[in-house]
């Protein structure tokens, strides 16, 4: 005890001392906290390069820090060091801010409900179903890319939480897991069209009774819980006469999982029916007619 009485009563005999000791704990407090950032995004952050800016921005801030605190010892004035904390405080937030959007967009996406694993979103150009939320990242199994319709790409995709705050979030399976699709069928001019009618209208009835069914239900709790208009879900058929043949545009709703192969069964239901009519109805393809042909006379020199 006597030995800490003296070496107190020589720090205040001596007060350049004290203000020594009280710089090296700053510069150790700034040392150990530049050491533990970094050693937190190195676990949190999986992309290198995010990691390596966001580290090198992190010794930035500190070594500023440093250098204020070191200019205010020599000129005299360290005796505040609120100026430090809030600059530490102010580099912090401004290093990390991705970090502490990332954690807010978690808390936002489970509070709110944005989405939740199994659902199929679109979220800053990526589609594909999520399979997994953390604090961090939302992890999604991608569909589309360089695969057509929405099969999946065999990727898995790593999206920071902070997304959700910077644009639309699209989700096909929140309060109604049914999408509305549509496809062409051109008939040939000359063809039954009557008959036609009969024969997509009847498939698509048949097809795709168990989803008009089932997402009547749904649909109908969807415009009892928001402010929107009624909308048929049975399939409808519209006609549109071009200058090659009588377009059929089919639309109809399907479980957003099955759109793919659902449009596939159409059409190869549509067209063996077809096959069957023996001719009155025909399916057209892309006909040039060339009007006429202008006559060249030729002169020999």
């Amino acid at each position: 005890m006597e030995i800490f009485e003296n070496i107190s009563k020589w720090i205040n005999e001596h007060p350049i001392f004290s203000s020594i000791i009280k710089y090296l704990i700053w510069v150790i407090l700034i040392f150990i906290t530049i050491a533990f950032l970094r050693s937190l995004l190195r676990k949190k952050l999986p992309d290198t390069g995010i990691r390596y800016k966001s580290q090198k921005a992190v010794e930035f801030f500190g070594y500023v820090l440093l250098i204020i605190i070191t200019i205010s010892f020599f000129t005299g004035s360290i005796k505040d060091f609120a100026l430090a904390i809030g600059l530490l405080t102010a580099g912090i937030t401004i290093t990390l801010q991705e970090l502490i959007l990332s954690v807010a967009g978690s808390f936002y996406i489970f509070l709110v409900g944005v989405y939740k694993p199994g659902d199929r979103i679109e979220i800053n150009n990526i589609k594909g179903d999520v399979i997994d939320i953390d604090s961090i990242y939302t992890t999604m199994m991608e569909i589309g890319e360089w695969v057509s319709s929405d099969n999946y790409s065999g990727r898995i995709v790593k999206l920071s939480n902070s997304f959700v705050f910077k644009g639309p979030v699209y989700n096909y399976s929140e309060d109604f897991a049914f999408v509305w699709d549509e496809f062409n069928l051109p008939i040939r001019y000359g063809s039954d069209i009557e008959l036609a009618k009969v024969i997509i209208v009847k498939i698509a009835s048949e097809t795709l009774s168990e989803y008009v069914s089932t997402s009547m239900s749904e649909w109908n709790k969807v415009v009892n819980k928001y402010y929107i208009e009624n909308a048929q879900v049975e399939p409808t058929l519209a006609i549109t006469m071009t200058d090659n043949w009588v377009q059929f545009n089919l639309r109809y709703i399907v479980d957003y999982k099955k759109r793919r192969y659902t449009k596939h069964i159409l059409n190869e239901l549509i067209g063996k029916e077809i096959l069957k009519t023996d001719g009155k109805v025909q399916l057209a393809s892309a006909t040039f007619e060339i009007v006429q042909i202008p006559n060249i006379n030729i002169k020999k020199g």
